[in-house]
């Protein structure tokens, strides 16, 4: 992978580690780090040696916070390597939207991305976590929405939360704008989060999910993924019956020998309770 200025980037037992380094402005995304997360997660494509990755803030106070507002937006300054990543032209028809670069899913990338969110989660943070297969968070974390507060539509992101939020909740989210924060243990109640550690514990949590994940075999695991997205975004019928194209696309002879080998070891698991 390339060396970037506003990520920190590592791999390790086939878990690629991606940090969001800014931690002066709480991780705020600016120009570069949307260009940079775009091509983190579409090299990730073709790295087959990372099986599952890992999404997190630098420091302890927040995973993100959104768009850098001090960036000044929209006059050519985001242009990077001739491609505009932020702004928008004369007029509001031709709006380049961030998430297509800081997603991974907008960036056809479907191995699975676990975020561990360290501290506070909000705005643009939610492109990124509307994408992501689940949350860890700190017991420290709070999600919030500031754009009506400031006299902005919440519009894509938190449309991308409805993929992980209730509607009643997403919709009390963005309407109390800055006047109210979700805690880590109200996003566990709701759904939103899968798991609530102490912030010491983290990165372990983390590393034991990915780490579980990496070591399975990765056409299957890539499979599931993509047909449990497609469950959420088409109708039952429709996803049922495109279930029988991605069995056969994420099965192969080499996956379903290791499992058979696994199974036949009588190697027992040891699982663990959440």
């Amino acid at each position: 992978m390339a060396d970037y200025e506003t990520l920190l980037y590592e791999e390790k037992d086939g878990v690629a580690w991606v940090t969001m380094n800014r931690p002066d402005v709480l991780n705020a995304f600016n120009a570069r780090m949307q260009h940079e997360l775009r091509d983190c997660w579409r090299g990730l494509r073709r790295n087959d040696d990372v099986r599952a990755v890992v999404l997190t803030g630098a420091g302890e106070k927040a995973f993100c916070t959104g768009i850098d507002r001090t960036e000044t937006m929209g006059d050519g300054s985001g242009e990077t390597k001739g491609e505009r990543v932020v702004g928008s032209g004369s007029t509001p028809f031709m709006f380049d939207d961030p998430g297509e670069n800081i997603g991974p899913k907008s960036c056809d990338l479907w191995k699975p991305v676990i975020a561990a969110v360290n501290g506070m989660a909000c705005g643009g943070a939610f492109y990124m976590l509307g994408e992501v297969e689940f949350i860890i968070a700190a017991e420290h974390a709070t999600f919030f929405d500031p754009h009506v507060t400031y006299g902005m539509t919440a519009a894509f992101e938190p449309i991308h939360m409805l993929q992980k939020m209730p509607f009643h909740e997403i919709m009390r989210l963005s309407l109390l704008g800055n006047h109210e924060r979700l805690s880590a243990r109200r996003a566990y109640e709701i759904g939103l989060v899968s798991e609530v550690v102490a912030a010491g514990g983290l990165h372990d949590a983390a590393a034991w999910a990915a780490g579980v994940i990496a070591s399975q075999p990765p056409l299957a695991v890539q499979g599931t993924v993509r047909s449990i997205w497609t469950g959420l975004e088409l109708s039952r019928s429709q996803a049922v019956g495109l279930a029988y194209a991605l069995v056969g696309l994420g099965s192969d002879q080499e996956s379903l020998r290791q499992g058979q080998e696994l199974f036949s070891s009588g190697k027992r698991i040891e699982w663990r309770l959440r």
